[in-house]
């Protein structure tokens, strides 16, 4: 009984985590973090500030950048797209020691398999595992090499797993923006994602009332144009209300077919 209540909370906890927002700390109650090794172009660390925060996370590493003031170089602040707080909550340190620091499981990004390396896994299905029911938690690290060399094998090595993105053979190559992108979005799906917002809110549905009362006015209509003959309806009218209950119809819909009714009434009287 005791186990099944603390099994029952760590759910709870869970659960209130994803519907509150999510920060470092994620709904499986992982820390994520983002480590980028001797990055050349500024550009690029502003892409990969708005690619963690737009899915929710915001541990950004620099290792060793070409620029050390490049959290702070216009071209970055304007990649980062209106991520400024990933960026000012990132840090540039001198070696990859430092950036692991509390580290407990490494991934490498690297399309081209080590020897003696570790194994390598698509994103999706690494991240499967790693949240699985029965799982230990982890703090997580992805490593994204230099955009001109890659990782480097002793980095590579240093990892539990290479993470390849599935992409077309003939050509692989990813910017490193969008391969963050792809990473981050993955291992956001994997947490638990989150909810698709409406574009715009629900409409409000028709009531019966409203209902029947288009019903008679397109009756009306539909007699004027000689479309139901009154001495013999058969079923056309239950058989379009039961389209109409169908469709859910809104207000405005409502006003849209009384409109369509109308113009058919007028139509009719002007041609007697």
């Amino acid at each position: 009984m005791k186990k099944a209540c603390i099994r029952h909370l760590g759910s709870l906890k869970r659960m209130c985590t994803t519907m509150a927002g999510l920060g470092s700390m994620d709904n499986w109650g992982m820390k994520t973090r983002f480590i980028l090794i001797e990055t050349s172009h500024a550009g690029n660390v502003g892409a990969a500030a708005r690619a963690l925060k737009v899915m929710g996370f915001d541990e950004l590493v620099l290792v060793a950048p070409r620029w050390p003031n490049v959290l702070r170089k216009e071209e970055t602040i304007q990649r980062a797209s209106g991520a400024n707080d990933v960026l000012a909550k990132a840090r540039v340190v001198d070696t990859l020691d430092e950036a692991l620091d509390g580290v407990t499981h490494l991934c490498a990004t690297a399309m081209t398999p080590r020897d003696f390396g570790p194994p390598t896994r698509s994103p999706r299905a690494h991240f499967a595992e790693l949240t699985q029911s029965g799982a230990p938690e982890q703090s997580v690290a992805f490593l994204f090499g230099s955009e001109r060399f890659g990782m480097k094998n002793e980095d590579v090595y240093r990892c539990h797993v290479a993470l390849s993105i599935p992409t077309n053979p003939q050509f692989g190559s990813l910017n490193l923006g969008s391969a963050i992108q792809v990473v981050a979005y993955d291992w956001r799906v994997a947490l638990g994602g989150f909810p698709v917002q409406e574009a715009v809110p629900p409409a409000d549905k028709a009531d019966a009332q409203q209902v029947a009362g288009m019903l008679t006015h397109l009756e009306h209509a539909l007699t004027d144009i000689g479309f139901l003959d009154p001495a013999a309806p058969k079923k056309l009218m239950p058989r379009l209300n039961q389209l109409f209950n169908r469709a859910d119809l809104s207000p405005e819909e409502i006003h849209i077919l009384r409109g369509v009714a109308k113009a058919m009434i007028q139509m009719a009287s002007a041609k007697r």
